[in-house]
């Protein structure tokens, strides 16, 4: 829990508006106003930065001063928001990653709605090589979008399945269920140059993972929370491994 008062201090959150207003790559002038003032509307706070141009002598100093106007819990969504805001586009640089990776661990306990904090650099490399699956890039993003904001379980998990399903139909160029891709795994593996220790754990793991999916998810409203961030990232791992061996033997 974290005291009433409690801010993020003033080193940190210099360090977070130098990243997200960084001279070249970072937020402009005009969407930093945008983005903390609907902030500030939505927790009536007034802001030293309210319009644009504004009188600061940067845009990272205006960032800075309107982000101490808030408190904590406010500073800690504001930040980990501003980190993936539209205008950064799709990619995610390494700085705003780590960025968020500190957020995380030194200030998560002031986080309103605390999450699951899955592994980013997985994140990142799953959506890399699901760029040539856009069906199932886009349901795991929706489950991610999910996961930060902390709700939505149940359907999290059954985006992040019908993502898994939707990658192995374009991999094999089938409509089956995923149950009904278990069998071809296995050969797909071996066939890649997998080894057959590999293949068959691949397969014990993707066949427990259909079960789990079918008796908590699919039938059942009561998904246990502390399990979401391992399946998220297990599903992660098996979309990764499956794109690589395909591309390695195109």
């Amino acid at each position: 829990m974290f005291e009433e008062d409690e801010k993020i201090p003033p080193t940190f959150l210099q360090y977070a508006a130098d990243t997200l207003a960084d001279t070249n790559s970072g937020l402009s002038g005009a969407v930093i106003v945008k983005a903390t003032g609907a902030y500030a509307v939505e927790y009536d706070v007034t802001l030293p930065h309210p319009t644009y141009p504004f009188e600061a002598s940067n845009k990272r100093t205006a960032l800075y001063d309107n982000l101490r106007a808030f408190s904590g819990p406010q500073q800690y969504r504001i930040i980990r928001e501003l980190c993936d805001h539209r205008s950064f586009g799709i990619k995610r640089s390494p700085e705003r990653i780590e960025l968020k990776q500190r957020l995380a661990t030194r200030y998560g306990h002031l986080a309103e709605h605390p999450s699951a904090e899955v592994n980013e650099t997985l994140i990142e490399e799953t959506r890399h090589w699901l760029r040539e699956y856009p069906k199932a890039l886009s349901l795991y993003n929706e489950a991610f979008t999910k996961l930060e904001t902390g709700s939505f379980h149940r359907n999290l998990l059954d985006d992040l399945r019908l993502s898994l399903e939707k990658l192995l139909r374009g991999i094999f160029a089938n409509e089956k269920s995923l149950e009904n891709q278990i069998a071809n795994l296995g050969s797909y593996i071996k066939d890649k140059g997998g080894s057959p220790e590999l293949a068959n754990m691949f397969l014990k793991l993707v066949d427990y993972y259909a079960k789990f999916q079918n008796t908590y998810v699919k039938h059942d409203d009561r998904v246990n929370e502390a399990e979401v961030e391992f399946i998220f990232e297990i599903t992660s791992s098996f979309m990764k491994h499956l794109i690589r061996l395909q591309s390695l033997s195109s």
